[in-house]
């Protein structure tokens, strides 16, 4: 299977490429500078420079980019409006890392994870603007788009205990009522929804089990 990880450099990107190297997928990292993953093939650009012409031979993109400051995130909709228009009407599939601020604490899908008394202030424009970035996306009906949320607790250098739950809107919680993921399980929970997955248009979510 041929895939390309977008910001391939970043810490999800990394762990995200060399998960799909390990299960010998062709992997091509889209980065900016030079490449610091394990991808055997490499497209040095920038995001909003990536074209259709680009994209057009791999069966997946994989957007793993972020923006944390004030003045970059609205980058979140930007980048993701850019690569659903590069892959529009095709059968490219575009996987995306999201956030799980938006993710529903609620049945009836009327508060998230970011509307609770907790949550802290000082994430609440990130998770603003990635929620934005999800209802957008949800209006696409010519991309095969899937956005799937890590847990609560997205711990980057946590250990890969290779076991996970995949849920669905609502934020999960797993046998010890905690709502915890490392990086490197999001990354074997999003590769294999790249390889036997088929949520389209769908937002998923994982949690460590």
């Amino acid at each position: 299977m041929k895939i390309a990880v977008v910001s391939a450099n970043g810490k999800a990107g990394r762990l995200i490429v060399k998960e799909a190297v390990a299960r010998g997928l062709d992997v091509t990292a889209v980065v900016r500078s030079k490449n610091e993953t394990e991808a055997q093939n490499v497209i040095q650009k920038d995001l909003f420079d990536l074209t259709a012409e680009d994209v057009k031979d791999f069966e997946a993109v994989i957007d793993a980019f972020g923006a944390w400051t004030r003045e970059t995130l609205p980058q979140h909709s930007t980048s993701l409006r850019h690569l659903c228009d590069i892959v529009s009407g095709t059968d490219v599939r575009l996987l995306i890392v999201g956030g799980a601020g938006s993710l529903y604490v609620n049945k009836e899908h009327t508060a998230c994870v970011a509307d609770g008394a907790d949550f802290p202030d000082s994430f609440k424009p990130l998770a603003a603007a990635m929620a934005e970035a999800l209802e957008e996306l949800r209006t696409r009906s010519d991309v095969k788009w899937t956005y799937i949320s890590p847990a609560a607790d997205f711990r980057a250098d946590g250990p890969k205990t290779g076991e996970y739950i995949l849920g669905g809107e609502e934020l999960m919680l797993n046998s010890r009522g905690e709502s915890v993921i490392s990086y490197a399980d999001y990354a074997a929970a999003m590769i294999d929804e790249t390889v036997n997955g088929g949520h389209i248009r769908k937002r998923i979510s994982t949690v460590e089990k």
